[in-house]
This record gives structure tokens, C-alpha cells and sequence, in this order.
């Protein structure tokens, strides 16, 4: 996965990363382990958290297989869980080159 090979440059600035997705434990930590990946995944089963940040995929309504998952993209939050970063791309196939977003969140973090 290419977010394994970012983690350590976003440690090295004091940031962690996680992902998230819409699938439920099981398929999230058989997952994890098949791609040996270095990140925590969570799961947002009802699209809460996706649709409190304004990133969900509104092409798939509820009910259908693939609702709740989210556009492609970053959420920066600081120490008190505010959003100072957010940048998700619409569709799935295109996502925003990582080498842009490390850089916008060095930026950021800068300022």
C-alpha cells in the first residue's frame, strides 16, 4: 500500500496516520495483516464520522453495498481533534498524489 511507505515521514513530524473505511473488524484486520501494513485501520460502519467531515461518496445511497465510503483524500486534525487539513478527491480511482498532501500538511504545520 502506498500510504505504508508515507508513515514514517508523517512520524517524523509528530503526525500518526490511520485510515479509515466502511468495512466492519473482520475485513479490516484480515486486511491489515495480508498487506502487513504499519498504520492503524478503523471502520465506519454507518458513515457517522464520514458524513460529520463531508466526505462520503454520495453516489452510492443507503442500503447499497458500497454507502459510507468515503472520496479518496486527508484529514489533518490537531491536539484538540479540530480539522486544520482536509482534501478528498471524488471518485475512487484518482487520488490526490501524496507527495502534494505531505507537503501541504509540512506546510501547514510550519506556519
Amino acid at each position: 500500500m502506498q500510504l505504508s511507505d508515507w508513515t514514517e515521514r508523517y512520524s517524523r513530524h509528530g503526525i500518526n496516520v490511520v485510515a479509515m473505511t466502511y468495512d466492519g473488524p473482520e475485513v479490516l484486520d484480515s486486511f491489515a495483516t495480508e498487506q502487513e501494513l504499519n498504520y492503524p485501520l478503523v471502520g465506519d460502519r454507518d458513515a457517522s464520522v464520514v458524513n460529520e467531515l463531508g466526505v462520503r461518496n454520495e453516489e452510492y445511497a443507503q442500503g447499497h453495498r458500497a454507502y459510507g465510503i468515503p472520496h479518496p483524500g486527508i484529514v489533518l486534525f490537531d491536539a484538540e481533534r479540530r480539522v486544520v487539513l482536509k482534501r478528498a478527491v471524488a471518485g475512487y480511482r484518482t487520488r490526490p498524489p501524496f507527495d502534494e498532501l505531505f507537503t501541504a500538511v509540512v506546510e501547514l504545520l510550519d506556519e
